[in-house]
């Protein structure tokens, strides 16, 4: 771009605080913190983990990084850990687990949704969204100019200064299906900013222009799996931003008190921080052109055999003719290089698949719990109420925030759009990918006709979906307060999600669940189970099964969740590899595999592990042994037994791995995961997740 982008990165300005030197008292630390990483090398040299492939898949990354973000800090501040005491320089402490969890799962989550969204340019640049050329015809700018002034309305409205501009950013609006994570020119690691212990900030933190991924090696298809899971991320961490309020002078967070706290207060402004809030801003900023931009023409006309806009959600009825998100979409790109848009749109896969439904349903139930503005709600946080109250974002129309239905009207604004896409994206799950007769979600839908597969990782992931899709449109907690109990609105759509969640958690027992005590792969109607079982069946199963427990408190599904966990534990865990048997003697990971993995570690902790009241107390449902199976896993598969093994390529500061002067090793931490420029390819590579597969 001919100017720098007004944009700033949460990494750097907390940089020259985090970055400060080890006293005196952490030499001891430090001495342990070497310990400790030597013995993991040598408990981890019996395997080796081996790249199966560099091809990054957005989809799978994103979903296993929204997993690996819920069993990271909101994890370990449940079980009762103070934050505070976390220190990326302090490696396992206050203990393994703790590190594991709240430093290691939970910034990995973070980080690669930055390069996604702002740094590789895997996707459509955000001076192309629907609502800065809405923004830019209203004021007759430029769309460089709107963008450049919206990053500064931002910024006020966050307390963060103007003054602090970072350069080269790629902030994305809608994600490409896949491509290459390598960079393609030697990462900018000279000193951007000193320490006096030696530790420096490296450029690329503040000037992102090295960090683009080439564009030639793209899969420029959009995929609602991708774009959707890529939603995921940005919406679980812009509530997690945005979820409260601050002082402009002392940056201390506030819960906040009214929605009108940052009006009546000039010390009082949006974020729970200046960076984390505008870290919110710039996501929400993406996902409300993303919304609009699906909700103009990503929509498929199975009549018209076209692509199109949509209507009122609330007034959609599939059975007038089928409106879906088709599951491939092709962009011929114009050919700018630095900001590409798309010339062109062309249907490649006309079929809804339920993978792809699961992963916009998930997300935008996750957004409508941010922008509900709905009178007859009033467990809305006050932060998020002040947010979309027309500074910075505007609010919904009155029409669509009564409680009549009848009068709801298509509008841009955050909430109206998310409702309209959530609303159809839903009713086309239930009527194009659910067999009522079986009681069970299939796989795949034509636009005319329905599949007959169901596969039990993707039944037990709509499962949860739908639980998440309940509690929004119910008006119950979302994002990390989703497990909390709460009095809901009893909304008609809420009831039917219940249901469906009821009777696929009812088929599941009934038609999936084997004599072994494990879960079959899968399903097809008419003919029966498949006599496979996988890893991944079983995580779905658990998954899908502790939903419906959570949903229904039907104490049923919470006793077959214990039990599938129990013979998974038993036999699928090799002690040897540290690692679970995906399929018969295989261990081969796919990051869908490893955000099931964190997901069920994290439901083991907090729901199906033993209580007193439990008749069975399985050894593999005792909190100690699930949080060493968990920091074992980790271990072992995500960060592997060395520098180029291990689902985790790379990795920076806020995992450990500081820029110091007089140490050129690109792996200061002296870990198994490298530094991004050290790892896996000529210029390195982006801190995202691979393919492997555990060798004994």
């Amino acid at each position: 771009m001919k100017k720098p982008w007004k944009v700033m990165s949460s990494l750097a300005i907390a940089a020259s605080l985090l970055l400060a030197g080890c006293t005196s008292d952490e030499a001891g630390k430090e001495a342990d913190k070497k310990a400790s990483t030597e013995e993991k090398k040598v408990s981890a040299s019996t395997i080796s983990v081996p790249v199966a492939d560099y091809q990054f898949d957005t989809a799978g990354n994103m979903f296993a990084y929204a997993e690996f973000e819920l069993s990271g800090e909101p994890l370990v501040e449940g079980l009762g850990l103070d934050l505070d005491v976390l220190d990326p320089r302090v490696v396992d402490a206050p203990t393994k687990f703790d590190y594991t969890a709240g430093v290691e799962a939970y910034e990995y989550s973070e980080e690669a949704m930055y390069e996604v969204v702002e740094k590789s340019g895997l996707g459509l640049h955000l001076i192309h969204g629907p609502m800065v050329k809405e923004m830019a015809d209203q004021e007759g700018k430029s769309a460089d100019e709107v963008l450049g002034n919206r990053f500064y309305t931002l910024a006020d409205a966050v307390g963060y200064p103007r003054e602090e501009i970072f350069t080269n950013m790629f902030p994305t609006f809608m994600e490409y299906a896949s491509g290459d994570p390598h960079y393609i020119e030697e990462v900018d690691i000279s000193e951007y900013a000193a320490s006096e212990d030696g530790a420096y900030v490296p450029n690329y933190q503040v000037n992102f222009k090295t960090l683009r991924w080439d564009r030639e090696k793209m899969d420029k298809i959009l995929n609602p799996a991708a774009y959707g899971g890529t939603f995921l991320k940005q919406a679980l961490w812009a509530g997690d931003f945005l979820g409260g309020f601050h002082t402009v002078d002392g940056d201390e967070e506030l819960e906040g008190e009214t929605p009108k706290d940052d009006e009546d207060d000039d010390n009082i402004a949006l974020g729970v921080s200046s960076a984390d809030g505008m870290q919110g801003m710039i996501l929400v900023e993406e996902i409300w052109n993303k919304l609009n931009y699906i909700q103009g023409g990503l929509f498929y006309n199975q009549q018209d055999q076209t692509l199109t806009s949509i209507g009122v959600g609330t007034a959609y009825d599939p059975a007038k003719g089928l409106v879906y998100l088709p599951h491939k979409v092709k962009v011929v790109e114009d050919g700018n290089s630095q900001a590409p848009n798309a010339s062109a749109l062309e249907v490649e896969d006309s079929k809804s698949v339920l993978a792809d439904q699961w992963l916009m349903l998930w997300p935008a139930s996750e957004f409508y719990g941010m922008t509900d503005q709905r009178t007859a709600n009033e467990n809305v946080a006050p932060s998020f109420r002040a947010l979309f109250d027309s500074k910075p974002y505007p609010s919904a129309p009155k029409e669509n925030i009564d409680e009549d239905a009848a009068n709801d009207k298509v509008s841009s604004d955050p909430f109206s759009v998310n409702r309209d896409i959530l609303l159809h994206v839903f009713k086309n799950m239930d009527s194009m990918h659910f067999n009522q007769e079986a009681g069970t979600f299939v796989t795949e839908h034509d636009g005319t006709v329905q599949g007959s597969y169901v596969d039990t990782f993707n039944a037990g992931y709509t499962m949860e979906s739908l639980r998440i899709f309940e509690r929004a449109i119910d008006g119950l907690p979302v994002g990390y307060a989703s497990g909390e109990a709460a009095e809901g609105l009893n909304t008609s759509e809420g009831k039917r999600a219940i249901e469906l969640i009821q009777q696929q958690a009812d088929f599941m027992l009934t038609n999936l669940v084997m004599e072994s005590g494990l879960v079959a792969k899968g399903f097809t109607i008419g003919e029966g189970a498949d006599e496979e079982v996988t890893l991944d069946a079983q995580l779905g199963a658990i998954r899908g099964l502790t939903s419906a427990y959570l949903a229904t408190k039907d104490e049923k599904y919470r006793d077959a969740a214990r039990s599938i966990y129990t013979v998974m534990d038993e036999q699928f865990w090799d002690d040897k590899a540290r690692a679970y048997f995906t399929s018969g003697d295989q261990m081969r990971y796919t990051p869908y595999t490893a955000g099931g993995i964190a997901a069920v570690y994290r439901l083991a902790i907090n729901n199906l592990s033993n209580l007193e009241g439990d008749v069975d107390q399985p050894e593999a449902l005792e909190i100690e042994t699930i949080t060493s199976r968990y920091t074992e896993f980790f271990d072992a598969v995500i960060d592997g037994p060395s520098l180029n093994e291990g689902m985790q390529v790379s990795e920076f500061w806020d995992t450990g791995d500081f820029y110091l002067k007089d140490d050129d090793s690109g792996n200061t931490d002296q870990d198994q995961v490298p530094q991004i420029q050290a790892g896996h390819g000529e210029f390195g590579i982006s801190p995202i997740l691979v393919p492997v597969e555990v060798k004994k």
